[in-house]
């Protein structure tokens, strides 16, 4: 097991742990990820969930039309512009899920100890004795003695509206069950998952592709979570497929694991990816439970030293329909950010819950609290011996910056990037203290129209533990060494003076080009 990340000085009086914390211009290091959908989809709302701490808004395209999307996204950007605070967009496809089709939409009610059976044939009614599903290669994949898991937003853990079966017989295309608890299933679609088995669909389907290149392609997405990733491949083939795409071959691919089969090929899958969500709802129910934190455990560090954002899901599910998590989910929150996640994603909390601006300031004041205990000196130390000697050019130097920002007690780092490149390494060694990501736009074109590119770089930066990003004039190059008023680095000094986060007297360690060299610097601000 990993050294622990917790950083507690004795002796603490514990009635210093109720003493009020400071505020802040920025709630939390790490970022939170907000489901847009039917109870966030208000200008008003959005503005608010941005002010709480939203930094990346998701689109969940297994609800929902490309229309219905796009009236909540118009809506962000409107609210983005009134709020001044920026936001990237992610497109969470559907992949290879499977599903429980109800045309009538009726109340279907399955009994403890009750048969019912799963049928592909979609003609027919659901009911509580026949479930049709959508796919029909269900049969050849389960076995006698399989568990399978049915619910409307896939198991809440309201033993109510979900179901746990036991396959008690395959009878040729038809799949029979054993009902293990009694619930009721509302809606027209329910989720269905067969625990630890391989399910032979592709993991981008043809409606990902189409959503992709007609929705994700016209609004020039952020960042794509690849739902069921099972293996190194399926990124790959995401990948080449974005490529074709013009401007989206920039786009960021988040690979979703979500089952056992993607943690048997993490590595390699980590190797490919972007970054990683952690999709704690299936995976929840494809692993054993005993195991669950062990996966998260590993996998958060493998990322973590990899220099690759990490997003950890479901963390206080009870907030979906009450205004406080429960203590068990207040726990989990400190522990992704002391396991080193980068983001925790919300999804029914936001999309449908009761409370989504409430949810997202109560998640970021967990998360700034749990960062103020995270043992950063020896998460450095163990970063700097997994990397090893010699270093890269641009490890080296970024993770200098990290160390002299530490040792002077820094209020800030602020970073030139073009490619954004160098401010995840620096985000890789966790500083304390928030860095500024001055992302300089290059000159660009496509022998048909000149363009700056930039943006994408920035707002693919607002997933990333600790970074806060800010686009530069393109006039000022990153190696600018001007002093003037105009000069770049007097801007990002001034925007951290209007946060509030860099004030008279202050420290702050800059990194960026000079001509060919990279350099880090320590400059004292004047009054």
């Amino acid at each position: 097991m990993h050294s622990n990340h917790l950083l507690l000085e004795e002796p603490i009086r514990m009635a210093s742990i109720l003493e009020p914390s400071k505020p802040s211009f920025f709630p939390a290091m790490t970022k939170i990820v907000g489901t847009l959908g039917p109870r966030s989809e208000s200008v008003e709302i959005i503005s608010s969930l941005l002010k709480a701490g939203m930094s990346v808004a998701r689109f969940d395209f297994s609800w929902g039309d490309a229309e219905v999307h796009q009236k909540t996204l118009d809506n962000l950007k409107v609210a983005v512009r009134s709020t001044k605070k920026l936001c990237a967009v992610m497109l969470d496809t559907v992949g290879p899920e499977l599903q429980v089709v109800n045309k009538t939409g009726k109340a279907i009610s399955l009994k403890e100890d009750g048969i019912v059976t799963l049928t592909p044939d979609l003609e027919k009614d659901a009911s509580s004795e026949l479930l049709p599903i959508n796919f029909p290669g269900l049969s050849k994949a389960v076995k006698k003695g399989d568990t399978i898991f049915m619910g409307k937003y896939l198991f809440t853990g309201s033993e109510t509206t979900s179901v746990w079966l036991e396959v008690s017989e395959v009878s040729g295309d038809e799949v029979v069950c054993v009902v293990k608890n009694t619930a009721t299933l509302d809606g027209t679609l329910f989720t269905l998952h067969a625990s630890q088995v391989h399910i032979d669909l592709p993991t981008l389907s043809e409606n990902d592709k189409e959503a992709i290149s007609t929705w994700g392609v016209k609004n020039k997405i952020d960042l794509l979570s690849l739902s069921y990733t099972r293996h190194a491949e399926d990124v790959r083939q995401a990948r080449a497929f974005l490529s074709k795409l013009g401007e989206l071959s920039q786009t960021h691919i988040f690979a979703k694991i979500e089952n056992i089969e993607g943690l048997t090929h993490f590595d390699e899958i980590l190797q490919e990816a972007d970054g990683i969500i952690l999709s704690r709802g299936n995976l929840g129910i494809d692993a054993p439970p005993e195991k669950v934190f062990l996966f998260q455990k590993s996998a958060l560090y493998k990322c973590n030293m990899a220099g690759k954002p990490a997003v950890v899901t479901r963390v206080v599910d009870s907030m979906t329909n009450n205004l406080r998590p429960t203590r068990a989910e207040a726990t989990d929150v400190a522990n992704a950010v002391l396991d080193g996640s980068d983001a925790i994603l919300l999804g029914a909390e936001t999309f449908r819950g009761l409370y989504p601006v409430e949810t997202i300031s109560t998640v970021g004041r967990i998360c700034y609290e749990a960062e103020k205990v995270f043992n950063q000196d020896l998460y450095f130390k163990k970063t700097v011996k997994y990397v090893g000697e010699p270093m890269t050019h641009l490890e080296s130097i970024t993770s200098s910056a990290v160390r002299a920002a530490i040792k002077v007690k820094a209020s800030v780092i602020v970073c030139f990037t073009s490619s954004g490149r160098a401010v995840r390494l620096i985000a890789k060694y966790r500083p304390t203290m928030p860095v500024l990501s001055v992302v300089i736009p290059r000159l660009k074109t496509n022998q048909l129209r000149w363009s700056f590119s930039g943006s994408f770089e920035a707002r693919q930066s607002l997933i990333v533990r600790g970074l806060f990003p800010m686009l530069a004039d393109p006039r000022h190059p990153a190696e600018s060494t001007n002093t003037t008023n105009e000069s770049v680095l007097k801007v990002a000094l001034d925007h951290g003076k209007a946060s509030g986060i860099i004030k008279s007297h202050d420290r702050v360690v800059v990194c960026q080009k000079v001509g060919d060299s990279s350099v880090v610097k320590i400059i004292e601000l004047e009054d």
